[in-house]
């Protein structure tokens, strides 16, 4: 029986047509597939471009508790920094917050930097990582804000300080907790995650944190 030229090119062209939507449906599949990763691949990136740590030069170095990179030895000291200006911080809170939320922030802020500055020299004697026994000069210097400021500025100067100093940190800590291939420096930068939220949570609770003040400060 011969076949009808028009049947046979019209069967042809179905085919073809078919076979281009499944082409395409694939295609589409694909790029729905790889669109997330490269999202979320430059989310990373950025991220991590935004995050500012000091490279002291020394490279990565390789311990029993896995290599050690410029990164996470800045985040040691800078636990260590962070204890020894808001521990006398923290204690000036307990003992000039006029309301009840400033003096829990004190004790919060106190209790928690006593453990992470224990847990930082104990991570820095055992990486072998110098770290500083004084505050800086910017540091030293919001101390003596806070020691000159009258009892009734206290409680804001202190939100504010405190919660801006946080916020700065805390991009740090996430970025070394995803990245850091060291033991020792990932168990502190796990515990200083949940401490400096805490810390972020009681300012916030004081009712004087200005939150227009907190990016970039």
């Amino acid at each position: 029986m011969r076949s009808i030229p028009g049947i046979r090119k019209s069967a042809a062209s179905g085919r073809t047509l078919a076979t281009g939507l499944v082409v395409c449906a694939l295609l589409a599949t694909l790029a729905a597939l790889l669109l997330p990763v490269r999202l979320f691949g430059e989310s990373a990136s950025t991220a991590t471009n935004t995050v500012a740590f000091d490279d002291d030069g020394g490279g990565t170095v390789a311990t029993r508790y896995g290599p050690l990179t410029a990164m996470d030895r800045d985040f040691v000291r800078k636990v260590r920094l962070a204890g020894l200006w808001e521990m006398p911080a923290g204690r000036q809170a307990q003992e000039r917050g006029r309301t009840a939320a400033v003096r829990t922030a004190g004790d919060h802020l106190l209790a928690g930097h006593t453990e992470l500055d224990r847990r930082s020299v104990e991570a820095g004697r055992a990486l072998g990582i110098p770290l500083p026994d004084r505050p800086t000069a910017e540091q030293q210097g919001w101390l003596g804000q806070l020691g000159t400021a009258s009892d009734d500025a206290f409680g804001p100067l202190f939100a504010e300080l405190l919660r801006r100093s946080h916020g700065k940190v805390f991009g740090l800590v996430a970025l070394v907790r995803d990245q850091t291939r060291n033991s020792l420096v990932r168990a502190l930068a796990n515990r200083a995650n949940a401490i400096v939220l805490d810390h972020m949570t009681v300012l916030e609770q004081t009712g004087l944190a200005d939150y227009g003040t907190q990016q970039g400060g």
